[in-house]
């Protein structure tokens, strides 16, 4: 809704003051459509507590309301406004641009008949929030909304089964895989007694101060609305899918099998990697940055003195105990460890830091279904901690070698820096502070790794050779995410391509590769984003000389949150004039 933007308007005739106002009541209307990502912010905002992403209502209020942004945008005079506005400007204009470009390109309407996710869809999602990755649950309050979003999900769920037998009467079926993965995770749900399941387990962390009345209501409520309400939606979803849709799914695993799926593909990859580049492009990319990598992989096995071959390394990799931890306190003392020992060399390349804290913790819920684990930030308070949550199941699948590489990713100087300066800093408008942009974000945690010498880390061959592991597995995501979706491959050359070029656990190749079937194109924004973030570096020192100072690009680079990648280049081009500039000023006053 954008009627108190264009109040504003009228009354200030600011330019800058309009965009404020746009920018706001844009926020505002991305938070009632997504109260669970407003929720994460710590502004949940004063719209309804769920929404459904597949309803007509979310459809019709989406096209509405960014074309109305569309139409204020335009009458607003960009060369009038200050810096930060002007990015902010470009930003609003890009992500708005894209997001009725995919409405209008059909793709939008493709990926609602087929919305089955089993990496990110909610069914995981969800019970993550619920149970202690998003919701507050610290008063009478909290716990009554709990329950009103508990009733949310379970028209979620019988809307997806509806929203799926309308795709298959109009041609839109997704891959067996995909539907196979869904019933897993279904599956190992419904074995989960109500009162041990994640939508429970905030019931169990009541706080004292609540009154024993509404404590017993609430659990009656829960209980009784979980198991009346969500498992039959989940058994719903088990019959459905076992008995009507895995029949019909197509064998072939990407995009280019699938009604409209050309052009949805694309928009995912536009959408992700912020760029106009090509599938075909990008896949060559891939093959480039492969080669590269394995010849450095080839040296670092050379001085470890492994007689073996690289394929021979990568099995003594996966199988060799030595390389795993087998308890879950070993490796979250290994994880405090790395973080203590990058701290003291952060200030050589950082200006800044966040004043929340970070932390590692168990992934919540389904971890044998999942992957590795992902990054949260806390509410923006510069307490709450930004947390990476980390999947400790099958331990014998999550080398050692790749550690410090990994909290430099997720962590320190990565996920943590990057999304939590950019919150905590409540100068910058809310499309900024609480922005999002798989290229930006994911390449600048891949950037972050490749500090990792620079911090004082990788003395050891092994870490080394564990970060080029990971690196390697951003770039081959690019020949297989492309291989996939555009050139006809099947999953299983896509899984041979990765067992063939990383040390990768078997049942982890699975997962990767499943994952990047079931959400095309945002395996290859971090390697693109994180070539961006080096050239854009390299080309700050070039112009720039002796005037140059890392911490000052890395401060550019983070201050206005996540960025699409053009927007970013444009940014650090101006920053690079104008500090030459003050520099050529400087030397005429002398």
């Amino acid at each position: 809704m954008l009627a108190g933007a264009t109040a504003v308007i009228a009354q200030t005739g600011d330019d800058g003051m309009r965009l404020r106002a746009l920018l706001d009541e844009s926020a505002a209307a991305d938070d009632r459509l997504d109260p669970m990502s407003a929720t994460r912010k710590g502004k949940p905002g004063d719209g309804p507590l769920f929404v459904d992403p597949l309803s007509d209502f979310y459809a019709d209020a989406l096209r509405a309301q960014k074309t109305r942004e569309l139409a204020a945008l335009s009458a607003i005079n960009r060369a009038a406004l200050i810096p930060i506005d002007r990015i902010a400007y470009d930003v609003f204009a890009y992500r708005t641009r894209q997001t009725m470009a995919y409405i209008e390109s059909g793709a939008f309407q493709t990926a609602r008949l087929a919305p089955l996710n089993p990496s990110f869809g909610l069914q995981v999602e969800f019970p993550d929030f619920v149970s202690g990755a998003g919701a507050s649950f610290a008063s009478l309050q909290d716990y009554e909304d709990g329950l009103i979003r508990l009733n949310g999900f379970a028209g979620y769920l019988g809307n997806t089964v509806s929203k799926l037998k309308q795709g298959v009467a109009a041609g839109y079926v997704q891959p067996r895989i995909i539907v196979e993965n869904i019933l897993k995770q279904v599956d190992a749900l419904l074995l989960v007694p109500v009162d041990d399941s994640p939508f429970f387990k905030a019931i169990g962390r009541m706080p004292a101060d609540i009154p024993a009345a509404d404590k017993a209501r609430l659990i009656g409520a829960y209980r009784t609305t979980i198991s009346e309400k969500i498992y039959p939606g989940y058994r719903q979803w088990q019959i459905y899918l076992r008995d009507i849709y895995l029949p019909l799914a197509t064998a072939a695993p990407g995009r280019w099998a699938m009604k409209g799926g050309n052009v949805l593909y694309a928009a995912e990859l536009a959408r992700h990697t912020t760029t106009t580049r090509s599938a075909a492009d990008i896949h060559t990319l891939g093959l480039s940055e492969v080669a590269r990598i394995r010849n450095e992989m080839e040296a670092v096995r050379t001085q470890i003195g492994y007689k073996g071959n690289l394929k021979a390394f990568f099995a003594h990799i996966r199988t060799d105990p030595r390389y795993y931890y087998t308890t879950s306190e070993e490796l979250l003392a290994r994880f405090k460890a790395v973080e203590a020992k990058i701290w003291p060399s952060i200030p050589k390349l950082f200006h800044d830091r966040p004043k929340a804290p970070f932390e590692v913790r168990p992934l919540p819920a389904l971890g044998d279904q999942r992957g590795t684990g992902y990054y949260r930030p806390g509410e923006p308070d510069g307490v709450s901690p930004g947390i990476l949550f980390f999947n400790m199941s099958m331990l014998g699948t999550r080398p050692i070698p790749t550690l410090e590489t990994l909290t430099l990713h997720e962590g320190i100087p990565g996920h943590h820096f990057q999304i939590t300066l950019a919150r905590e800093n409540e100068s910058l408008p809310p499309l900024l502070r609480f922005g999002s942009s798989t290229a930006y974000t994911e390449g600048w945690g891949l950037y972050a790794e490749s500090l990792g010498r620079e911090l004082g880390m990788f003395g050891d061959p092994l870490q080394w050779f564990g970060h080029l592991d990971m690196e390697m597995l951003r770039a081959v995501r690019l020949v297989v995410d492309t291989g996939l979706h555009a050139k006809q491959w099947d999953r299983q050359k896509a899984i041979d391509y990765i067992r063939a070029n990383t040390s990768m656990a078997d049942k982890d190749v699975a997962v990767e590769i499943d994952r990047y079937i079931a959400y095309p194109g945002q395996a290859c924004a971090y390697k693109i984003g994180e070539l961006k973030f080096r050239e854009l570096r390299i080309r700050a020192e070039k112009a720039l000389k002796d005037q140059f100072d890392v911490r000052d690009y890395h401060r550019e680079a983070l201050n206005t949150g996540a960025i699409p990648m053009d927007v970013l280049e444009a940014k650090i081009e101006n920053w690079i004039v104008s500090t030459r500039t003050e520099k050529q000023e400087g030397q005429g006053k002398a």
